[in-house]
């Protein structure tokens, strides 16, 4: 179960359309076709009105057991195409069902491609047989990993929602987003792309970075971002805001913490006027800022025993907030990059 999941969620939102299909949609059934004499991938997609660099993937991903390694086409073997499904004036809608992020949210549908090119690492801090910082509120206990698994899950569904890559690291079989304020402690989160998490710290953060890197490759000179989310455990009178770290030696990962720093802060101005924002940005030699490959942001989402900053989790309204306003700041981050 857990490799199927991944498999789907690797690939680009726009590229997958529609490989499995929600309950609530008619399941179409895939066209059969057989490419002509020496015609490639791209010109039988072509030949179908299917755009090849919105199809590629999700035909190579429905055709795997019928394609060798060199990706050629042979003559008289039938081939599955992608299915674009279309709205009722018979525009493309492109879309995907992720289970990963549970049966509410699991239909993504496409807005734009304002990610295109654009590939995401989400790392929800701690899990597995680490909770992370913990607290209580209500009588109820709170684990500092599954808050950040749920904002990090509503993140990456944001940024698919560009057309980015998005690839969430720690992953939890049967969690998906969840909209009730306490959120139940477990321990069956595990480690992209199906590795069980182990409890010595060091070998924890150094599974997670050579599962980044090990992406890391196959995506070149193109724009990746790591992104780790993390719940601060302080004295119960001591609120923080959401603050950011990178490594100090990266300028880029500075100017992203710069982007996301400001973002927040504009919005507080926007939605909470006079309340005022106190963030803060520093470099850190942190294992992961100081190992993983792509440019990488550490972000430090509150105080998980002061009142006001359990508030910031507990409602759901603030998590998904959190979400959104982080995905804005990386869009500012990815346009900023191509200046």
């Amino acid at each position: 179960m857990k490799k199927d999941v991944s498999k789907i969620l690797r690939i680009p939102l726009l590229l997958l359309m529609l490989l499995i299909v929600a309950s609530n949609v008619t399941a179409q059934e895939y066209k059969k076709v057989t490419p002509e004499k020496g015609e490639g991938i791209f010109m039988m997609l072509r030949r179908y009105n299917l755009e090849p660099n919105d199809f590629f993937d999700a035909f190579i991903e429905l055709n795997k057991k019928n394609l060798g390694d060199d990706l050629l086409l042979k003559t008289g073997q039938n081939y599955l195409l992608p299915i674009q499904i279309e709205d009722a004036q018979g525009n493309p809608i492109e879309s995907g069902v992720f289970p990963i992020f549970g049966p509410k949210y699991e239909r993504v549908e496409f807005k734009d491609n304002d990610l295109q090119g654009a590939v995401f690492y989400i790392v929800p801090g701690h899990g597995g047989p680490d909770p992370g910082a913990m607290g209580r509120s209500g009588g109820h206990v709170l684990c500092e990993d599954e808050y950040a698994y749920d904002i990090g899950l509503r993140l990456a569904r944001n940024l698919l929602e560009h057309n980015a890559t998005v690839y969430i690291i720690t992953r939890d079989p049967d969690d998906g987003i969840r909209d009730e304020r306490y959120l139940k402690c477990d321990k069956d989160e595990y480690c992209w792309p199906d590795d069980a998490i182990p409890l010595n710290q060091t070998r924890r953060l150094k599974q997670r970075v050579d599962a980044i890197n090990a992406l890391a490759k196959k995506y070149g000179g193109q724009y990746q971002r790591t992104v780790e989310l993390h719940v601060d455990s302080r004295y119960e009178e001591h609120n923080v805001d959401i603050f950011f770290y990178h490594h100090p030696n990266s300028k880029r990962g500075e100017a992203l913490n710069n982007t996301l720093f400001s973002t927040i802060k504009e919005m507080y101005q926007r939605h909470q006027p006079g309340r005022g924002y106190k963030g803060s940005i520093s470099g850190r030699r942190l294992y992961m800022l100081r190992h993983a490959d792509p440019v990488s942001t550490y972000i430090e989402l509150g105080n998980i025993n002061h009142p006001r900053d359990q508030k910031r989790l507990l409602e759901v309204s603030n998590r998904q907030a959190i979400a959104n306003w982080l995905t804005l700041g990386l869009l500012k981050d990815y346009a900023n990059s191509k200046k």
